[in-house]
């Protein structure tokens, strides 16, 4: 879920982050201070939810609403404000909700609960910067199966291109041919990486027909793909380190530190 926060007093803008994080662990909203800022950002990365003050200098939130809602009609727009005469505005809008300072996270969880265009949370999120890690609503999950580990960690790396069995072998054993031996191996590699996602209901993030393999990006959230669309967040937390426990990914490094520089 893309989620955009603009309130152009620093103190509530940083108290309202910290809402949105506890009431969405996991969660990288993209905060502004400036309003113009925001619908720059908004334009290249339309959110899905956008956390708005009303009174602001400059553009204030009513007509930055009106104008993220020109771009898109599905974006959900939730007023963040001391002020409450301004419900009656905010709502011709069709806002999906209006929450009064300071915001809570309980507020917030429940205005993100009914969403006038609801969508759905992305509850996995990987680290790839340093080493590869999983998170399943904010909590680290244990793959003890180090192959199987390593095949997600190679999904999430292709970004939601397919990938074949041979190509699974080429990546993962760099050395070894695909055999027949190989290809009863890549294969229980598979099926063991779908029970470890079984066992904690999140397998439909994996996309599976004959002879290919995906992760689906929309269900997930990475520091990489955020990297990628420029969130500052990312672009601060890359420090040259990506997936370093596997070699194959030596190239994607290469290509971020390239961008990094750019």
């Amino acid at each position: 879920m893309n989620m955009l926060a603009v309130d152009d007093e620093p103190l509530a803008l940083a108290d309202l982050e910290r809402a949105i994080r506890r009431a969405v662990p996991g969660c990288e909203p993209r905060c502004f201070s400036s309003p113009a800022d925001a619908l720059t950002h908004a334009r290249d990365v339309p959110p899905d939810v956008a956390f708005l003050d009303v009174k602001m200098n400059g553009v204030d939130g009513l007509l930055l609403a009106s104008r993220l809602k020109e771009w898109n009609p599905k974006t959900n727009i939730i007023f963040v404000t001391g002020y409450s005469d301004y419900a009656k505005d905010a709502f011709s809008l069709y806002a999906s909700g209006y929450i009064l300072k300071p915001a809570r996270p309980e507020s917030i969880v429940d205005a993100l609960e009914n969403l006038r265009f609801p969508v759905a949370l992305a509850r996995v999120r990987f680290k790839c910067f340093g080493s590869f890690e999983i998170f399943l609503d904010g909590r680290p999950l244990v793959c003890t199966r180090s192959k199987a580990k390593e095949l997600l960690a190679y999904l999430v790396d292709r970004r939601g291109d397919g990938v074949t069995a041979a190509e699974i072998c080429s990546a993962l054993w760099e050395e070894r041919g695909y055999d027949r031996p190989m290809q009863k191996m890549v294969q229980n590699v598979i099926l063991l990486l779908m029970d470890f996602l079984k066992k904690h209901g999140i397998e439909d993030i994996i996309i599976r027909k004959w002879n290919y393999i995906a992760i689906d990006t929309k269900k997930v959230r990475c520091d990489y793909y955020d990297f990628l669309d420029g969130v500052p967040a990312a672009l601060k937390a890359y420090d040259g380190e990506y997936m370093y426990n596997y070699s194959w990914a030596e190239f994607t490094a290469a290509r971020l530190s390239e961008k990094l520089l750019k």
